[in-house]
């Protein structure tokens, strides 16, 4: 009766879907969200697609706004799309495009506390439809803030794999094993 694993493995294939392949960025990676950071630099060797997540980790001195274009390059927030106060504060990539970050503390954004996150792929969906969009080009899908653990620790790698992706690949481990030992 070899169909039970092989319909098992199918299930959990198709229930993990491609948004398994999400992935976590800690921004800033152990630096977190601050004034010491280039967050161009950190930004620039990554590919961020739809579905992926920006964590944020920051003091109660710092905040985190989405803003526009036009207020990234002026460090405005008095138009934010969606701001934080709580860290850490995870945001979910729901579309292409480039995706406006600042810290809404004066002075912060404009001494370069500001990232500009490029999102160029769909993640693998095969054609899933990204959240829609609103007139100014934002995510109309709220980001979700992460409830802070408290501990005030910050993680030290600046990426994560869903824990989802490792069940779905111990699952296509085990089909190719039943295959090659049949």
């Amino acid at each position: 009766m070899r169909i039970y694993p092989i319909g098992f493995v199918l299930l959990v294939l198709v229930t993990c879907g491609i948004s398994c392949l999400a992935i976590d960025y800690t921004v800033g990676d152990s630096a977190g969200w601050s004034l010491s950071v280039d967050y161009s630099t950190w930004a620039s060797g990554k590919k961020f697609n739809v579905r992926d997540s920006l964590v944020f980790n920051y003091g109660s001195s710092h905040t985190v706004a989405e803003v526009s274009a036009d207020d990234y390059d002026k460090c405005n927030v008095a138009n934010s799309i969606m701001s934080y106060s709580s860290s850490p504060t995870t945001v979910t990539l729901n579309k292409t495009g480039t995706h406006y970050f600042v810290c809404g503390v004066v002075g912060h954004c404009s001494g370069g506390m500001k990232v500009a996150v490029p999102v160029t792929g769909d993640g693998g969906s095969g054609g899933a439809t990204p959240a829609p969009s609103g007139p100014d080009g934002s995510s109309s899908a709220k980001p979700t803030p992460t409830p802070s653990s408290g501990t005030g620790k910050v993680p030290a790698s600046s990426s994560t794999i869903s824990p989802v992706v490792i069940v779905w690949l111990i699952s296509l481990v085990s089909l190719v094993l039943m295959f090659v030992l049949a």
